[in-house]
Order: structure tokens, then C-alpha cells, then sequence
């Protein structure tokens, strides 16, 4: 089963909406496999938003992603890469669709909510950013065989 990152940004985080956003990934029927909590630096953020290093509002970036610590989790199943991708919506909050957590929670494209993963190769990269090997855990849910066919997992 494929892993993805999501991290639950310092705007969620100022608004109490940890719980509620892990819930709808459990609900979903995903199954978290590591989580923390980190304060990001310069560094850190660097190489993570590296592909925006030369856009005007970068260093905004960087600076709402240091407001507060963040919480990073690794959450695994079956195109678990695309479906929090899908759950996260458009990265504008404003033109998110509702029922999307950015639709639900978020009026903004950089104070968005979260971040998730883009691609497979994506997530394998940022885990490792983020996550020592012996940070994440692989072990199968009782829920399982309940939400997958057996031939799918």
C-alpha cells in the first residue's frame, strides 16, 4: 500500500482543527502510520518548497509555516496519494470545492490548511524529510478486510 505525507499547517493548528482533520483521513479509511509534532526552520523549508523558491511570496510562505509548530503524519492505503490529495481540494480555499477540507476550512490560498503529497514520488521524497525509518509503522488495521477486497491490498 502506497504512504503519503500530510501536514496540518500553523493556521489549522491555530484553530483547533487537528482532530478534525485526522478524523476525516480515519474516516476515509486510512490508517496513519507515523505522527509529530516539529517546529519547521529555514532550512527545512527550503528544501521542501524548493520548486518555489523564486516566486515573489516564498518567504510569506515560509514565514505562515513558522508561526507554530506543525503536525506531520504519514497515512497509508490504496491510492492513499491521490485520495488525500482529492480530500485536501484546490489549493485556494476560495475555490475548493465544498466537502474538501480546504472547502470546509480554509478562505485562502496560502493559509490553506494542510499540505499533502502531489505524486507518489513526491510523498517517498518529503516522508524522508520529514520521518525517520524507525518513526513510521507498518502493521495492518483490524478494519482492513472490511474496507478493502481481499485482491486489493
Amino acid at each position: 500500500m502506497e504512504k503519503t505525507l500530510i501536514i496540518i499547517k500553523p493556521c489549522a493548528i491555530r484553530r483547533d482543527l487537528i482532530g478534525e482533520i485526522i478524523h476525516r483521513f480515519e474516516m476515509k479509511g486510512l490508517q496513519m502510520c507515523g505522527i509529530k509534532m516539529l517546529q519547521l526552520d529555514d532550512e527545512i523549508l527550503d528544501e521542501h518548497y524548493a520548486h518555489l523558491a523564486n516566486r515573489p511570496y516564498f518567504q510569506r510562505i515560509k514565514d505562515s509555516m513558522m508561526k507554530t509548530p506543525v503536525i506531520v503524519c504519514c497515512w497509508k492505503g490504496v491510492d492513499s496519494v491521490e485520495i488525500a490529495h482529492r480530500m485536501a481540494g484546490a489549493t485556494n480555499g476560495r475555490e475548493a470545492a465544498l466537502g474538501t477540507i480546504r472547502g470546509d476550512y480554509s478562505v485562502s490560498i496560502q493559509e490553506n490548511i494542510i499540505h499533502t503529497s502531489d505524486s507518489i514520488e513526491n510523498a517517498e521524497v518529503e516522508l524522508k524529510r520529514f520521518f525517520r525509518e524507525e518513526e513510521l509503522f507498518d502493521f495492518n488495521q483490524l478494519s482492513t478486510s472490511v474496507l478493502y477486497a481481499n485482491d486489493e491490498y
